[in-house]
């Protein structure tokens, strides 16, 4: 971490520590007005460190006097839901969702580490993004194509994935008269009703879990179901029923590549079922859909992105649990928008975003990406 930044100190009353009361989120709300002004992405809070703010990747300190896990606790706990509150108190993790007012609004973890509180912060942002102002790749658009089946959109944690779903969600209802229903572990991004209508249930406040969410939506007469997650074998089964049926269903999954992500939801069922899963995926797969997010020479960072648009010969692998084929089946497709991981990353080596070297580091194939560099027109 680097050298604490010489703001303000956050507690500047007589009583010091703990002045807010168990009851206040006043400590909490001080917090999050500078991780505001300091455009921050996340906000941590850990026994024996200053408050620390995320800026452009690297983690600051905001103070100088390290925190307790007592005051943590004291401070983060009032701003918590019932259902978070009482997971934590349950099995030391809480997640939930936190409105500044005329602030903006916030996802918090609280977890233990060590058998101390801590906390993790994340500001969300206020305005869905447009999907031509998320720098993907052309053959993206793809997905805007896509009306019923499933989409996976998967990439590791802060890759993205959130956000490029909230924009698919967007087009849809800039453009379509559907009925929408997203279920989210908290809600991050707020729709609003535009040609669609959008109904937002957020675990915890809204419903219990998501399969229970998930069993609730189908007898809501659903055109679009959005599952933020595919966290358990219960919520894959009833999302791949509900795509089976005609819904466009959309979820996100943390994996790094297409073959990992149809792996890592046949893997999470029983032995005697996979094979079971994995003729639903083959019958129900519209595309999936993987990015990460790499540092730009220009500043900031800009994804590169591997496209699935599955159709029969991916359907057969997928049926014979040959996975290894479907990167091969990525490159026979690319009329129909699919696009390698390495094709984007040598787009982005062309673009001046990246160099060369440090494209051969995220390469999942390493030879074809240097055969595309090689050889940029082939």
């Amino acid at each position: 971490m680097t050298e604490p930044l010489k703001l303000e100190p956050i507690y500047d009353t007589d009583e010091g520590p703990g002045a807010a009361g168990s009851g206040s989120t006043e400590r909490l709300d001080r917090w999050l007005e500078l991780l505001i002004q300091m455009a921050g992405s996340d906000l941590l809070l850990l026994h024996g460190v200053p408050p620390c703010v995320r800026m452009n990747g690297e983690v600051k300190r905001i103070g100088e006097r390290s925190l307790l896990s007592s005051e943590i606790e004291q401070s983060v706990m009032p701003a918590l839901t019932p259902g978070a509150l009482r997971t934590y108190r349950e099995s030391r993790i809480g997640d939930c969702s936190y409105r500044l007012l005329n602030r903006g609004r916030f996802r918090i973890n609280i977890h233990s580490e060590r058998d101390r509180a801590a906390v993790a912060i994340r500001a969300l942002p206020q305005k869905v993004p447009l999907f031509r102002d998320l720098h993907l790749p052309r053959a993206a658009e793809s997905l805007l194509r896509v009306s019923r089946g499933l989409v996976l959109i998967g990439g590791p944690a802060g890759a993205g994935k959130t956000t490029t779903m909230a924009a698919l969600i967007h087009e849809i209802n800039q453009k379509d008269a559907k009925h929408i229903i997203t279920i989210e572990d908290p809600i991050e991004y707020e729709h609003q009703n535009l040609q669609s209508v959008i109904e937002q249930v957020e675990i915890g406040i809204d419903v219990e879990n998501f399969p229970t969410a998930l069993r609730s939506s189908l007898r809501q007469a659903p055109d679009v179901l959005v599952i933020g997650e595919m966290r358990d074998p219960e919520t894959v089964r009833i999302a791949l029923g509900a795509a089976e049926t005609g819904h466009l269903v959309l979820s996100t999954l943390h994996t790094t590549d297409v073959t990992a992500t149809i792996a890592r939801l046949a893997d999470a069922f029983p032995a005697e079922r996979q094979n079971w899963i994995r003729q639903e995926l083959a019958a129900t797969l519209a595309a999936v859909f993987t990015q990460v997010l790499v540092p730009s020479n220009k500043g900031g960072r800009v994804p590169a992105v591997e496209l699935l648009m599955v159709g029969y010969g991916a359907r057969q692998h997928i049926r014979r649990n040959m996975l290894q084929h479907l990167h091969q089946e990525i490159t026979i497709t690319k009329r129909s928008g699919s696009l390698t991981f390495e094709e984007s990353l040598a787009q982005l080596v062309a673009d001046g975003h990246i160099n060369r070297d440090d494209a051969m580091t995220y390469a999942i194939h390493p030879e074809d990406l240097d055969s595309l560099l090689r050889n940029p027109r082939a």
